[in-house]
Order: structure tokens, then sequence, then C-alpha cells
């Protein structure tokens, strides 16, 4: 018989927040190695490890009273979380939109080199991580869009200019290969292999 698989670290993650969630309640250390392997699948050994995590990264309130520590989340702060992210990821996107401008000049002088070609593989990559990056947390604020509705609403705005300006870079680079076409004489299956932009390179929806 197969040996049953364990939890990843994010999945640890996403079932601690749910026991907050769940029960909007304050907990110490001790309750919740109790109630996690019972209620959660995570085993007890564990549970402070991930719980550190969370806190470090903002998720989990931490407050020591007295010589004990105290530890809860509410919906409204993860979301809050979650829209600093999406700040951070337009933040990317506009500096991918600077390097792509940059590189676009080069490309103008017709000095399509080595260089370039591995420039723009790389901020290919970047703009597909940044995509996913999204993705991730566009579901997650699905997850919790009945919680507080004013800060959703505040991230679905933020969501949406991010992908408008990912959708500029993709026009961008959209132009660039028909201008490619035209000067050189390029056959557009080759400038996608030659700099390294997927087949399935396209707007977000």
């Amino acid at each position: 018989m197969s040996k049953k698989k364990g939890l990843s670290a994010e999945e640890k993650r996403t079932r601690m927040m749910e026991i907050f969630f769940e029960t909007k309640d304050v907990f110490q250390l001790k309750d919740l190695e109790k109630i996690a392997p019972k209620e959660k699948g995570i085993t007890a050994m564990s549970v402070k490890e991930v719980l550190q995590s969370l806190v470090d990264d903002g998720m989990v309130d931490c407050e020591r009273i007295g010589t004990s520590n105290y530890y809860w989340a509410f919906p409204s702060k993860a979301l809050h979380a979650r829209k600093r992210k999406l700040e951070v990821l337009e933040s990317q996107l506009s500096e991918g939109s600077q390097k792509h401008a940059s590189l676009q000049k080069s490309i103008e002088k017709a000095k399509i080199g080595r260089c370039e070609t591995e420039e723009r593989t790389r901020l290919a990559k970047e703009l597909s991580s940044l995509r996913d990056q999204r993705e991730q947390l566009k579901a997650e604020v699905e997850k919790y869009k009945d919680c507080d509705p004013q800060v959703v609403e505040e991230i679905r705005q933020a969501n949406k200019v991010a992908k408008e300006a990912a959708n500029r870079w993709t026009d961008n680079i959209f132009a660039i290969k028909s201008w490619a076409k035209r000067k050189f004489g390029f056959e557009e299956n080759k400038i996608d292999k030659t700099f390294g932009i997927p087949e399935d390179f396209d707007y977000i929806d």
C-alpha cells in the first residue's frame, strides 16, 4: 500500500488560516497544536513553523500577554495583505514596461544580437511569472469575497489596473513583432523562437 502524501507548506498555511476564519477566535500555540492535527490534518510538530510563517507574512497577528503568546486572524486583514501583494505586482509590471521600452529602442536600431535576445527571453519569462502571481491572488480574493466587500472591491480595482498594464505590454510586444516582420522579413514563428515568446502568448481576458 502506498504511503499517504503529506500536505505541502502552502496547503498547511491555507488550512491553518481556515481555523482562524471559521472560528474567529484567539488561540495559544498549545491550542492550535491540538486542533490543527485533528481538524485540518496538520502535524502537531509543524504547527509552530506554519504559524510563524503566517505571522511573518502579516496574515496572523501575535500578541504576548504575560508569559503566553496569543494568535488571531480575521478575513479583512488577510484581504489587506493580498491587496499589498497586488500593489507590489503593479509596481513590477510597471518596471517591466520600462525595460520593454528600452529594449524596443535597441531593436529599432537593428541591433538584434545575442544580448537583446537574452533580455527579451528574460522579460517574457518575467511577464509570465507576474501573470501567474496575479491569477493566484485573484483566486485568493475570490475565496474570501464574502468577508469584506469594500476591501474586495478595492482589490478588484487594483487587479483591473494590473491587467490593463499587462495588456499594454502585450500590445507593445505584438507591435514590435509586426515591425520586425516588415523590416527584416522575419516569419512570426522565427521571431517567437528567437526571443523566447511562448506559443500561447496573448492578452489577459
